[in-house]
């Protein structure tokens, strides 16, 4: 099988050579991202490997289609940038990594909340600078607090159970509720506008799809505590990024701590510090105190790149074998 590796970073090739040498496939990694203007490059390839940012569209698909391309292997678990439609009609197939490392991506949301409650952030500049006031850096404990999880699939759960550690209270929302897991952890199933009323703490752990883009809007935003703070490790459009500068702006939420941001795929993987960012809400975002943001880096552990790796490839040898793809997106 011969593979085209699109949006290739260093930590990508150094596990996925690791991990090829039990399957031996041909992969030709590139820097570059899969788009319309890219799409011709995987003439001769069997299967495209694509990221988050890539663009996986129907004139991306129908291109890859007269390219030969029969599978595309997305290494992570959101598919919200593949046309599953046009590639089901050009009768390519789709498979992902549902779960390479929930743990991973649950812990750094714990992070951000950390480092945004207790303003680790402006602590670390300042001691850099044998700067030892602590003025201006008071936090509040987490314990006794209610957490809202917004999404309750392997991530939203690792989450409650860390969270849970901390003595917080775990209210839910999820459109399948998994009652047996609540009612063993003793968690409550709320409505969706609750959840955004009673948290203290509101950690988003959906899907991206047409039903959750934006769920995170001026007049939800508007319901919560005025010192509630959102964790975004999900995707950045289950926020409305230009809503959520005016919730900070007039004092709605507390803060934020994001992985993720909506318009996210030109700056993000890459250095901007050089460079005049024309985003202007993420350079707005940028400017508050109260906001932190990483570069969409929840999932990058050893562990996660190896099991992205693996999986991804595992997925690669079910098709060609004609075999059952347990990880097909339909």
């Amino acid at each position: 099988m011969k593979i085209a590796f699109f949006d290739t970073h260093s930590y990508d090739k150094k596990s996925f050579v690791e991990a090829n040498k039990a399957f031996d496939y041909e992969i030709d990694f590139r820097d570059y991202k899969l788009n319309e203007n890219t799409a011709l490059t995987a003439k001769g390839y069997d299967v495209v490997c694509v990221f988050v940012n890539d663009v996986v569209n129907a004139e991306v698909i129908k291109t890859l289609a007269e390219c030969g391309v029969k599978l595309i292997a997305l290494r992570c678990a959101g598919f919200n940038n593949v046309d599953l439609k046009a590639a089901a009609a050009a009768g390519i197939k789709v498979v992902r990594v549902p779960a390479y490392s929930p743990y991973a991506v649950a812990e750094h949301g714990v992070a951000l909340l950390m480092s945004l409650t207790r303003h680790i952030p402006q602590a670390y500049l300042r001691t850099k600078t044998a700067n030892f006031n602590i003025e201006g850096l008071t936090g509040r404990d987490l314990f006794g607090l209610t957490a809202g999880i917004l999404g309750t699939g392997k991530i939203g759960r690792i989450m409650a159970d860390i969270l849970m550690g901390f003595g917080m209270k775990i209210i839910a929302y999820d459109p399948f509720p998994i009652e047996q897991w609540a009612k063993e952890k003793n968690i409550e199933y709320v409505g969706l506008d609750e959840i955004f009323q009673r948290s203290d703490v509101l950690s988003l752990h959906c899907p991206l799809t047409e039903e959750t883009k934006h769920v995170v809007n001026h007049d939800r935003m508007k319901m919560m505590k005025h010192d509630a703070v959102i964790i975004n490790t999900g995707r950045g459009a289950l926020i409305d990024s230009k809503a959520l500068v005016h919730a900070l702006k007039h004092g709605h939420i507390g803060g934020i701590g994001m992985d993720v941001y909506e318009e996210e795929s030109k700056y993000f993987f890459s250095d901007w510090s050089t460079d005049i960012m024309t985003d202007d809400t993420l350079a707005r975002l940028l400017t508050f105190p109260n906001v932190i943001i990483t570069g969409h880096q929840a999932f990058l552990t050893t562990n996660a790149l190896k099991n992205l790796a693996e999986t991804t490839l595992e997925n690669v040898k079910a098709f060609a074998a004609g075999a059952e793809l347990v990880n097909e997106v339909k």
